[in-house]
């Protein structure tokens, strides 16, 4: 056997600038500036690896030996020490890492490609709701397949849209993780999903009032109300809730309404207003609005900021209604294809929905809205009773 402890504390000190053996792998390396390093020479798996062991001012001639002969031990057992080291690293921090930490640095990251910068919390809340409570306080890196099938099991089939957004949501955190270095499992998701299988639940539309009912319900909204104006103005523009809630009276331009872009549903970069065509009926509703306006909201709510979807929804039933607002698109969309002849693309851009391929958008450069004006005109006269076939022929 090689000899080793070779060399003494004092030969150290005297030594001139270069590499020296203590033996058994252990060296120490004395730079010409005054500084020195230990380091270990190992061979694993036939392939020679150095490892530095600290600076001779901190790791003493004793601290190197032991640490030199820890490491030769790790060799004997077959494993590659650097790589040892490392991950005894990862284990040592990794509780700084903890899910619910990477859940709101990968928010925090996604904030701008969100609605209102994800003010309302819609992104965050299937997190908050369903995964963090059981699995928030548990380190990244530890989170497998089944830690994910247990959590959201509960809710796979009473809930799957819920569990949906959380399991996708989930797997962009853990794909965030990694992008931050940390060792993390990016199949845990889909293994999570084998594990569960499909799920049982069918989605169920929103309730609506048929278009032929339409017109009846309209002319019921009669007293004034600040809900009852935005009900009224709701069926009118076939809007979502939303921005009709946080309409304000400086978005409106002559019979033009324009929506802020990163108001609307489905517009993922905010790149585009929205034009709403105004009838006359519309813009006497919200000529009766303004007297309710405060803080330049149409909308507001008894206490403070605007009214709340639920407002109108419970309006809606108290009248033994089972429909709901959101309902009105699709009442609005069934009278086009049912009542009118008007094409699919001035129907579906009425809804604020993107129509086309990227390359057709890029081309046909138009929110057709002269088309959509006369079609929301006639629209407008079926819900006030006032429809003639006259009206529907121009739509068209």
């Amino acid at each position: 056997m090689a000899a080793i402890h070779k060399l003494t504390v004092l030969g150290i000190k005297k030594s001139a600038p270069g590499k020296y053996s203590d033996g058994g792998g252990l060296w120490l390396h004395k730079r010409s500036d005054g500084g020195a390093q230990w380091f270990l020479r190992v061979t694993v798996h036939g392939r020679r690896r150095e490892m530095g062991l600290g600076p001779l001012s901190q790791v003493s001639l004793k601290d190197a030996r032991a640490k030199a002969a820890a490491n030769r031990a790790i060799v004997q057992r077959g494993l590659d020490p650097i790589k040892e080291r490392e991950r005894e690293k990862r284990d040592a921090t990794r509780d700084i890492h903890l899910l619910r930490d990477i859940v709101e640095d990968a928010f925090e990251s996604r904030k701008a490609d969100l609605r209102g910068d994800g003010k309302a919390g819609r992104w965050m809340s299937p997190l908050q709701l369903h995964v963090l409570p059981k699995l928030g306080k548990i380190p990244v890196a530890d989170i497998d397949q089944r830690d994910i099938r247990d959590t959201l099991a509960p809710i796979w089939h009473t809930k799957a849209d819920t569990a949906r957004k959380a399991m996708n949501r989930l797997g962009i955190c853990l794909k965030h993780a990694a992008a931050l270095g940390l060792i993390v499992d990016l199949q845990a998701v889909e293994k999570a999903k084998a594990l569960l299988g499909k799920t049982r639940h069918r989605p169920k539309n929103v309730p609506a009032l048929s278009w032929q009912e339409v017109p009846t319900f309209y002319q019921e909204l009669s007293d004034g109300t600040i809900t009852q104006l935005a009900l009224r103005l709701l069926i009118l523009t076939a809007v979502r809730s939303g921005p009709l809630r946080f309409l304000t009276i400086d978005q409106i331009e002559k019979d033009v309404w324009t929506i802020p872009g990163e108001a609307m549903k489905g517009r993922r970069y905010a790149t585009a207003d929205f034009r709403v065509p105004l009838s006359e009926e519309a813009l006497a509703v919200i000529e009766e609005a303004t007297k309710f306006e405060r803080d330049k909201y149409l909308f507001p709510s008894v206490r403070r900021g605007v009214i709340s979807d639920a407002t109108m929804s419970r309006f809606m039933e108290r009248n033994g209604m089972t429909a709901r607002p959101h309902g009105f698109r699709s009442s609005f969309r069934t009278w086009c294809a049912e009542a009118t002849d008007v094409s699919r693309d001035v129907a579906e851009t009425c809804l604020g929905h993107v129509v086309g391929s990227s390359v057709e958008r890029a081309y046909r450069r138009t929110d057709l809205l002269e088309k959509r004006r006369i079609l929301m005109k006639a629209w407008s006269a079926h819900c006030v009773g006032k429809s003639t076939p006259e009206q529907l022929n121009a739509a068209t």
